[in-house]
């Protein structure tokens, strides 16, 4: 986390500009004087909470955005760094790399050698996207079944039971990527 008071100084210039308000119009409105806005928006001064209070109130904002962090462009994620949901007691780890966000969500799976986990079927309008990194995978779709290798994917409309199978000694690990077409 940045210095507390640059951190306020970015938000407070953001906030500012964001409102199309110059440094003497942001002091009549907030009852703080222009150079005061000034050290803060450059680091130089720590404000006092009443002082972030006036700010906040003249502004029209939250109190917490002034110590709001910035969002990224980007975001890093790890299995390591995630707890799984198990199945198959647990012959399967479900880690959620991404969860549902707009019309999608990305899963990681590992299956174990031996595991076959049955998945009702979805609503009519769910895709999955599956992306072998790891061992052989068997996927049933109904009545179809077809065999997945490191490196093959697939797509199918998840509106009918499916399954997953690891039926060799090592473990299977993919990427599932469900779809939605339509907002929950």
């Amino acid at each position: 986390m940045k210095e507390l008071n640059i951190l306020i100084g970015q938000n407070l210039k953001s906030i500012r500009k964001s409102q199309n308000l110059s440094l003497d119009e942001a002091a009549a409105a907030t009852g703080v004087s222009k150079p005061m806005l000034g050290q803060i928006e450059r680091g130089k001064s720590n404000p006092t909470v009443t002082t972030l209070w006036k700010i906040a109130t003249g502004l029209k904002v939250p109190f917490s955005e002034f110590m709001k962090e910035p969002e990224l462009d980007y975001q890093f994620v790890s299995p390591i760094d995630l707890e799984p949901v198990m199945e198959c007691g647990e012959n399967m780890k479900i880690y959620t790399m991404f969860p549902y966000n707009d019309n999608f969500e990305i899963l990681y799976v590992d299956l174990e050698p031996g595991c076959v986990h049955p998945s009702p079927k979805h609503p009519n309008e769910v895709e999955e996207y599956i992306f072998v990194i790891e061992g052989i995978l068997r996927v049933k779709i109904g009545r179809e079944s077809m065999v997945l290798k490191k490196g093959e994917a697939l797509r199918f409309r998840a509106n009918v039971d499916h399954e997953y199978s690891n039926l060799e000694s090592v473990k299977c690990r993919f990427q599932n990527i469900n779809v939605y077409h339509k907002k929950l």
